[in-house]
């Protein structure tokens, strides 16, 4: 899924950070992910979408073949990744953090 760079015409919030995207200001969208910052997608460090520290891209066992500036924002920690019932924080998380992606709610 490739993200378009595009003026706002509605406010939004940031998928990355949290932060407003106010109208006018330019964003980058793609659809059914939602929008961030042109700032926010030059990161080289994904946050955890359950606990929102760092997803530890550095130490990641798919460094090699992930495109930090294309994937989404739906990466889990390893400490998250461990935790007992693990996939069911991250589907919470993923529903609340991403309405869009709701298709059955």
């Amino acid at each position: 899924m490739s993200w378009r760079k595009i003026p706002m015409k509605f406010p939004g919030t940031c998928v990355v950070c949290n932060e407003k995207i106010e109208v006018n200001e330019i964003g980058l969208w793609a659809k059914g992910l939602g929008v961030k910052h042109e700032k926010c997608a030059q990161t080289n460090e994904l946050q955890c979408i359950v606990c929102r520290s760092s997803a530890g891209c550095s130490q990641c066992e798919f460094q090699d073949t992930c495109d930090i500036q294309r994937v989404s924002q739906l990466c889990i920690c390893k400490k998250c990744s461990e935790e007992n019932n693990s996939f069911n924080s991250y589907q919470i998380s993923v529903k609340k953090n991403f309405p869009p992606l709701n298709l059955n709610s």
